[in-house]
């Protein structure tokens, strides 16, 4: 029994959403009416070719009768001696045309007229069909000439029949086939059932429970469906939903943890904020100290002080705050870049750090943007980069080398961060610019490439990974924002 099959098969449906009729019953009721009519279908062809078949042995009856009677060595036949073949072949009479004579075998009770007559040499399929209908929706007893071809000289054989009798033998053959039919109505549809029944309504079934029990705890590893061995759309439909809830349980479980991370986070929020405010009053008083090392480094540790508050008062972008609005203006790109150099602990006069710093910005390249979003962007690339060089040996120095670059092309101004380390893996490309995903370090919580992307967004340019490049590079595009001439034209008259 395999582990698909132990799964109960429990049904719980929504108040109000309750099927009235299951898939079985539709089932049943879909392939009832489509045999019944597949049954007409063969029932009104058989129906007709019946007639026919019965008024061609009516011919060579008469045919076998006109051969007797025409072999006779008076040419007459004694009145007793025609009705009994008459009797024999069921017919009124039996005539022949030979050249331009028609020629009157038998006769025994013959009506003066003849309500219809019956050519089996010019029948059509459709003719035949209305015809059969005709005879048996009529009453009575008429009489039907049936005209056929016929061996030997002669041209065609006439003979004269009762219509009742063919009626009944119709009704006969109706009511036969009729009860053969609900016979094989009723296999083929038990078997068509059963089928259809084993092979879609009970995978099914097992499915939509799965998908009831999973709705009621979608957290719970057990309510993943176990997939089958069927290689049919319903074995890709049980793969492809286990493959999704794996992928929903994971992710709730994410949002579990990132719920839990915010807790935390706005609990140590408060505590932190004071440390960092009493750090802040001690840096103030450093840039009253006349050492000219301190007064050169004084405000900038202010300035880190300033944004860390400022990072604790929103928290963290993904644990409970969602990132201001960009305060876009147009700055210079070279004293942000200097400003993350010398924050990543990467300037030349700090002497604690073996990795080549490039810079191969565009002199007087402006950007429109948020320089405090722009510098938490550049630093976090700058970053991972220099961490992604920590591993790597360092006796050749043009190995450990981080280098930006900048322009712009049109309206769009276009940012590098590249470095010469091993390169991003694939297993962290795959979501690299994912929260908790894209991280290729040991360790690493994989934020910093995450809120890049979120701020470079915000900005409406991109981020991306650019392929074929000696370790990683990075390149970041943030378009100036449209100009409105209307406003602009109003701003230079009043000026």
């Amino acid at each position: 029994m395999q582990a698909a099959d132990r799964q109960p098969e429990t049904r719980v449906w929504r108040r109000g959403l309750e099927p009235k009729i299951g898939l079985s019953g539709k089932l049943l009721l879909l392939t009832i009416p489509l045999i019944l009519i597949a049954e007409i279908l063969i029932y009104v062809p058989s129906i007709a070719n019946f007639r026919l078949n019965r008024l061609n042995d009516r011919l060579a009856a008469a045919s076998t009768a006109a051969l007797v009677l025409d072999a006779s060595a008076s040419g007459t036949v004694p009145d007793t001696l025609a009705r009994q073949v008459l009797d024999s072949i069921d017919a009124r009479a039996v005539a022949i045309k030979m050249g331009q004579q028609r020629r009157l075998l038998a006769s025994s009770n013959v009506p003066t007229t003849i309500d219809y007559v019956v050519d089996m040499r010019n029948v059509t399929p459709w003719g035949a069909i209305i015809d059969a209908f005709v005879v048996m929706l009529e009453s009575g007893n008429q009489t039907i000439r049936v005209m056929g071809p016929t061996e030997g000289n002669a041209q065609f054989i006439e003979v004269v029949i009762d219509e009742a009798p063919l009626r009944i033998a119709m009704y006969r053959f109706s009511s036969n086939l009729l009860l053969v039919s609900l016979t094989i109505t009723s296999l083929t549809t038990a078997l068509i059932y059963l089928a259809l029944h084993f092979l879609f309504v009970r995978p099914m079934r097992r499915l939509t429970a799965n998908m009831v029990n999973f709705r009621r705890d979608p957290e719970s590893p057990a309510s993943i469906v176990v997939p089958g061995p069927r290689g049919d759309e319903i074995g890709l439909a049980e793969r492809e939903l286990s493959d999704m809830q794996r992928d929903l349980v994971s992710m709730l479980h994410q949002k579990s943890r990132l719920a839990a991370l915010g807790l935390a986070v706005s609990k140590i929020n408060h505590d932190l904020r004071n440390l960092l405010a009493s750090s802040q009053l001690l840096s103030d008083q450093l840039s009253s100290v006349p050492d000219p090392r301190v007064q050169r480094f004084a405000p900038k540790l202010v300035r880190s002080l300033e944004r860390a508050i400022a990072f604790c008062q929103s928290t963290l972008s993904y644990g409970r705050a969602q990132e201001a609005a960009p305060d876009r203006r147009v700055i210079l790109i070279e004293p942000v870049v200097n400003e993350v150099r010398e924050t990543a602990g990467l300037a030349s006069d700090t002497g604690v750090s073996s990795i080549t710093w490039v810079s191969a910005i565009e002199r007087g390249l402006t950007m429109d943007a948020d320089p405090d979003q722009l510098f938490r962007v550049l630093l976090n690339l700058v970053r991972n980069a220099a961490q992604a060089l920590e591993g790597q040996p360092r006796n050749e120095v043009a190995l450990q080398q981080i280098r930006i670059t900048g322009r712009r092309e049109g309206s769009v101004t276009i940012l590098e961060v590249s470095d010469t380390g091993p390169g991003v893996p694939q297993k962290a490309r795959d979501h690299l610019f994912e929260a908790f995903h894209g991280s290729a370090r040991a360790g690493g919580s994989g934020l910093g490439l995450a809120i890049a992307a979120e701020l470079v967004r915000a900005h409406g340019g991109d981020i991306k990974l650019v392929e074929g490049t000696l370790g990683a590079t990075f390149r970041l595009s943030i378009p100036d924002r449209p100009v409105d001439l209307y406003s602009l034209r109003n701003e230079r008259a009043r000026a």
